[in-house]
C-alpha cells in the first residue's frame, strides 16, 4: 500500500478539486481520476492509502466500484462523498463493510471540509503535521482577497440546466458562482459569500455575477435554439429559455435594484422574462417592507422571482402568501430521497399542487435518479434540475451539451446523463 496518498473518484472537476485540496493540507497526495476506469489503473499500478469514492458516478455505480475493490482486496481506508440522502449512505457504508471493505466513513454533499479533515487526521493518529493548513473558517477570507478576486476575475459561474419535465426540452440555466483562487483552488459560494455579506461586498458580487451571467446568455443561447422548441399546445413564449440567479438578502435592501437589472437587461438585450431570481424564504425578513416594495417593482418590470428550498424553514408558507413569487422551488433534501421515502413523495406533490393553486410554476432541484424524473412527471412538476439531468458547467461546455441535447426530446436520451 502506498502511504500517504489517496485516489479521487469524483467526475465533478469542483469538487474533486476541493477534496484534493483539503486532503494535500493533511499531507496526502492527491489523484484525482474522473472516471471508473482511469481509477481502477490507479488502484491495480499501487493501492493509496485512502480511496474517496463518489456513489453517482455516470459511468459506474458506487456499489460497483466497492464491489470491485472487494474482488481486489483492497486495504485502502474509503470515504464515500455523495449527495445522495443519509438513508443510502448508511447502506452504502454497511454495503462496504460486508464486503470486507476498510470505509471510515461518509460525507454528505455540499460536504464540510472541516468534517473531512477530521476523517483523515483520525484515521492517521501518527502522520505529520500539514505544513500548509487549509483554511477551514470563514473569517480567513479577508475583504483584501474578494476584492482582489472582483478585479482579478477570479469569480467565474457554472450552469446547470433545467428541462421541463413533460418533454424533455431545455427550459433555462441556474447561474452558479465559483471562487477559482490563485492557491485554493476552486471555492465554493458558502464558504466565502456569508463573509462578504458581513463586509458589505455582495452588491458588488451580484453585480459581476450579474454582468458575467447576461453577457454569457445574451451571447450563446441562440446557438441552442433548438432545445427550446415549443411542446404540443404550448405557446411559443413559454418555451424560450430564462436564466436564473441566486440572490443575497442584502440585494433586497436597495429599492434602486429593481431599475440596475432592467438597464442591464437592456444593454445586454435580454427580455425582463427571462431573467428568474431566486432567493430562499429567510432573504426578506431583514427588512420586510423595502424587501416588498423591491420584489413587487422588480415584478411589474417582468422579472420572474423564485422561492427557493420550499419546505424547509418555518415561515414559508406566510413569505409564499405574502410575496410576489412566480415560480416555488421544491427543496432537494425532499427531491433526492423521492424514491425511498413516501413522506418525501407526499410533500412534494404537496407543495406542486399547492404552487399550482397559487399559479406558480413548480421546480424540482436534486434530480439524480430515471424513477425521480419519471414521479415529477406523474404529479404535474413543471421543470427539473439536478445531476442526473447535467451537472453544473463552464460556458462552453454547457453549450456543448445544449447542442447534444437538442437531438433529443428527453434528458435520458441524451448524453447529458
Amino acid at each position: 500500500m502506498n502511504t500517504g496518498r489517496i485516489v479521487i473518484l469524483d467526475d465533478e472537476p469542483d469538487v474533486a478539486q476541493t477534496v484534493a485540496l483539503v486532503v494535500g493540507s493533511v499531507g496526502l497526495e492527491p489523484v484525482i481520476t474522473p472516471t471508473a476506469s482511469a481509477f481502477f489503473e490507479e488502484i491495480d499500478r499501487r493501492m493509496p492509502e485512502f480511496i474517496a469514492l463518489d456513489m453517482v458516478m455516470p459511468d459506474m455505480d458506487g456499489v460497483e466500484v466497492m464491489r470491485r475493490l472487494a474482488e481486489r482486496e483492497c486495504s485502502a481506508q474509503i470515504i464515500v462523498i455523495s449527495g445522495l440522502g443519509g438513508r443510502v449512505l448508511g447502506a452504502a457504508e454497511r454495503s462496504a463493510l460486508e464486503h470486507g471493505l476498510n470505509i471510515i466513513g461518509a460525507v454528505p454533499k455540499p460536504f464540510s471540509s472541516l468534517e473531512l479533515r477530521k476523517l483523515i487526521i483520525g484515521a492517521r493518529p501518527n502522520a505529520p503535521a500539514a505544513s500548509a493548513p487549509f483554511p477551514t473558517s470563514e473569517p480567513m477570507v479577508s475583504e483584501r482577497q474578494l476584492m482582489l478576486a472582483l478585479e482579478s476575475d477570479q469569480f467565474r459561474l457554472a450552469y446547470q440546466p433545467k428541462v421541463h419535465c413533460g418533454h424533455g426540452r431545455l427550459a433555462g440555466f441556474e447561474a452558479l458562482l465559483r471562487w477559482h483562487h490563485p492557491e485554493h483552488g476552486v471555492i465554493m459560494p458558502d464558504r466565502f459569500i456569508p463573509r462578504a455579506e458581513r463586509l458589505g461586498l455582495m452588491d458588488l458580487i451580484t453585480r459581476e455575477v450579474l454582468q458575467q451571467g447576461l453577457a454569457w446568455f445574451s451571447n450563446h443561447f441562440k446557438a441552442c435554439r433548438p432545445c427550446y422548441g415549443a411542446g404540443e399546445g404550448e405557446a411559443a413564449d413559454a418555451s424560450r429559455p430564462t436564466l436564473s440567479f441566486n440572490l443575497s438578502a442584502k440585494n433586497l435592501h436597495d429599492i434602486d435594484f429593481a431599475d440596475t437589472l432592467q438597464d442591464l437587461c437592456r444593454h445586454h438585450a435580454i427580455d425582463c422574462d427571462q431573467v428568474i431570481l431566486e432567493l430562499t424564504e429567510t432573504s426578506a425578513m431583514d427588512d420586510p417592507v423595502t424587501s416588498l416594495d423591491l420584489m413587487t417593482r422588480l415584478r411589474m418590470k417582468g422579472f420572474q422571482l423564485s422561492l427557493d428550498d420550499f419546505g424547509t424553514g418555518y415561515s414559508s408558507m406566510a413569505q409564499l402568501v405574502r410575496l410576489p413569487f412566480s415560480e416555488i422551488k421544491v427543496d432537494k433534501t425532499f427531491v433526492m430521497s423521492a424514491n425511498r421515502s413516501r413522506e418525501s413523495r407526499t410533500a412534494i406533490h404537496s407543495i406542486v399542487e399547492l404552487g399550482h393553486n397559487l399559479d406558480m410554476r413548480a421546480t424540482a432541484e436534486g434530480v439524480e435518479e430515471l424513477a425521480t424524473l419519471e414521479f415529477l412527471r406523474e404529479v404535474g412538476c413543471d421543470l427539473a434540475q439536478g445531476y442526473y439531468i447535467a451537472r453544473p458547467m463552464y460556458g462552453d461546455d454547457a453549450l456543448a451539451w445544449c447542442r447534444a441535447h437538442a437531438g433529443s426530446s428527453d434528458p435520458t436520451d441524451s448524453d447529458a446523463t
